[in-house]
């Protein structure tokens, strides 16, 4: 008789996931034909269907919807088993997944790698840059052990270490170089550059112009920081940026760079984890290199516009 096993489990929910035999097969490292055979067992073992199949995707079973439920459960459950073996055997090693937002990662993920490499050797760091949603999903799903964002964060299961503030910059075109720094009220009349929906920088910049979400206007989008840079060298509008940015963003732009009066936006960034755990003192000492890798960043040297 076949046992049901952890591989049984993970399998389901890496198809739980992708909704696609194949998506689900390549993020688990096996064959399309072996992922079927896994779940053709774990069905049997249940012995009711746990997958709809059609020609384009899969969906889940009544069944398999509340298989799910307790799949993940029990995942989590012995990942942290994992890291409570992991955080019994001194200096934190093995693999670390990070996540991290967009637009913090190119500017900042090189120098973390080089910190924890030089301070925590033992440690094998597996980044991974998505918008904060997404991030914080797979940290309440065990799928990241921590996870670099701007707070807060507001999650009661989630422990947040603040790391850092930073100021938001105005960039504009180099025409606007002399003329004198708009106030919010001013920005919200002017063509104004901002990310697409799902990332947190983009409501940080709305909120600063006191633009509600839901408020008609135009607004044109980008996908990156570096898109909206550039659109603005060509004369197409004007942006808000982190100021970590500026050394990457602005080298090869035909823009101008202003700094707003106080108190002017600006955000903060921290790390956050589960509550429950138990890596959490060593993951503080993580935290604590990351703060110190922001600190560098920001306080040597200070940008004359």
């Amino acid at each position: 008789m076949i046992s049901l096993t952890l591989k049984h489990l993970r399998y389901f929910d890496a198809l739980a996931r992708h909704t696609h035999f194949g998506r689900a097969a390549e993020s688990c490292g096996i064959s399309q034909p072996a992922l079927s055979v896994q779940i053709k067992e774990l069905e049997a073992i249940m012995g009711s269907p746990l997958v709809e199949r059609t020609a384009r995707q899969i969906g889940l079973t009544g069944l398999g919807v509340a298989f799910l439920e307790r799949a993940r459960h029990i995942l989590v459950q012995v990942g942290e088993l994992n890291d409570l073996a992991r955080s019994a055997t001194g200096p934190l090693a093995g693999q670390l997944r990070l996540g991290i937002i967009p637009t913090v990662a190119p500017y900042l993920l090189p120098q973390i790698m080089t910190a924890l490499a030089a301070q925590m050797p033992a440690l094998d760091l597996y980044p991974r840059e998505s918008v904060t949603k997404t991030l914080i999903s797979d940290l309440l799903d065990s799928k990241l052990d921590a996870a670099i964002v701007a707070l807060p964060i507001s999650e009661p299961a989630l422990q947040e270490f603040a790391l850092f503030k930073e100021d938001f910059v105005l960039v504009r075109p180099i025409s606007e170089a002399d003329k004198p720094v708009p106030s919010p009220q001013v920005l919200q009349q002017m063509r104004l550059l901002l990310l697409e929906e799902g990332h947190c920088f983009r409501d940080q910049a709305l909120s600063f112009c006191e633009i509600s979400t839901a408020k008609p206007r135009y607004l044109m989008e980008g996908s990156s920081l570096s898109t909206l840079v550039q659109m603005v060298g060509a004369g197409m509008g004007l942006t808000l940026i982190p100021e970590m940015a500026l050394p990457l963003e602005t080298r090869t732009a035909n823009v101008s760079v202003a700094r707003f009066r106080p108190p002017g936006p600006a955000r903060s960034i921290g790390m956050v984890w589960r509550k429950t755990n138990p890596l959490a003192e060593k993951l503080m000492e993580v935290g604590a290199i990351v703060r110190q890798v922001g600190d560098q960043k920001h306080n040597p040297v200070r940008h004359d516009l």
